[in-house]
């Protein structure tokens, strides 16, 4: 058999790590080594890809209140303060619970920013997604939106660019007009996505009295799911030492009926009569979080009365996230 001619491979310039482009998983990959991207500088990009970060919005200001915008109030937005003051030519970052389209932000005519927190994230960090879409946000030309991508595995989070001392103060809107400075003059598509979005909204009013506790209007029953900081299991012991004592309803009518797990956080959740408004939750909420705070830091063993009501309440958890 005749011998195969070795092969001679054109040099090509290598690229340090931070000039690696990110690719399809299949191509080249663009530092010049010859092998398939996944196969080089993209197993780094596949590992952030599907590491699920537990607790995306820790360290943030208002944590809970992230994690209520994100997984349970259809329409709010509150004003985000980033590290080192807003560019040049952009007057307000707003962080909004859903957006036109879907859109993951928008450039406003005005230079003004909308970053959306409801979208679908193609990694397990959402900080991190959020963060590489508000800064792709900033720099947008006015008037576009901006798409979805993949960000860089090495890119920064949310707590790389918004201040840690900046204020998060959510506002509930009953519909999306927040979108749209003028909607009269928006586009046919806009103004459609709009009247589907208002259809579907629940009527939700954020308490208060306490925090992170937001009321919400279905048509059977009212309901309050209250986003709490405090560790999963101490606080599912706190919750059972109350139910087993009959210390845990919100008044007349009402019932703990379970919780929910999203982003490493537990809300609690209450059933509450058709009748009963936000108004009217705010005095049994704040009168709970009294009641709720020795059984916190008490550390004696449950009795068997809190041991079932602690396993009935596991049984009723849903994990959202």
């Amino acid at each position: 058999m005749a011998k195969k001619r070795p092969q001679t491979k054109a040099k090509r310039p290598q690229l340090t790590d931070g000039q690696i482009p990110v690719v399809g998983a299949r191509e080249p990959c663009p530092c010049g080594s010859g092998r398939r991207y996944k196969a080089c500088h993209g197993r780094a990009a596949a590992h952030a890809a599907t590491e699920l970060v537990h607790r995306p919005f820790e360290g943030l200001p208002g944590e809970c209140d992230w994690v209520a915008l994100r997984e349970l109030v259809p329409a709010a937005t509150a004003g985000l303060t980033l590290k080192g003051g807003l560019p040049d030519g952009v007057p307000s970052v707003t962080l909004a619970t859903v957006l036109p389209m879907a859109w993951p932000a928008l450039r406003r005519d005005d230079g003004s920013v909308l970053l959306g927190l409801q979208n679908d994230t193609s990694s397990g960090d959402i900080s991190r997604d959020l963060a590489d879409t508000l800064q792709r946000a900033l720099t947008a030309d006015p008037g576009t939106p901006v798409q979805a991508r993949r960000a860089p595995a090495d890119g920064p989070r949310l707590q790389d660019l918004l201040d840690p001392e900046g204020a998060f103060e959510p506002v509930v809107h009953s519909g999306f007009e927040f979108w749209v400075p003028d909607p009269e003059n928006a586009t046919a598509d806009v103004s459609a996505s709009l009247e589907r979005a208002n259809a579907a909204a629940i009527p939700t009013v954020k308490l208060s009295g306490v925090d992170s506790a937001y009321w919400c209007e279905t048509p059977e029953k009212n309901h309050l799911r209250w986003v709490m900081p405090y560790p999963e299991e101490q606080l599912l012991d706190a919750l059972a030492r109350l139910h087993a004592a009959g210390g845990s309803s919100l008044g007349e009518g009402t019932r703990l009926v379970g919780s929910f797990r999203a982003h490493g956080l537990t809300v609690p959740v209450w059933d509450l009569p058709s009748g009963i408004g936000a108004e009217d939750v705010e005095k049994p909420a704040a009168e709970f979080a009294e009641r709720l705070a020795p059984a916190l830091a008490s550390d004696a063993p449950l009795t068997a009365d809190e041991r079932r009501a602690r396993g009935g309440l596991t049984n009723r958890q849903v994990t959202l996230s």
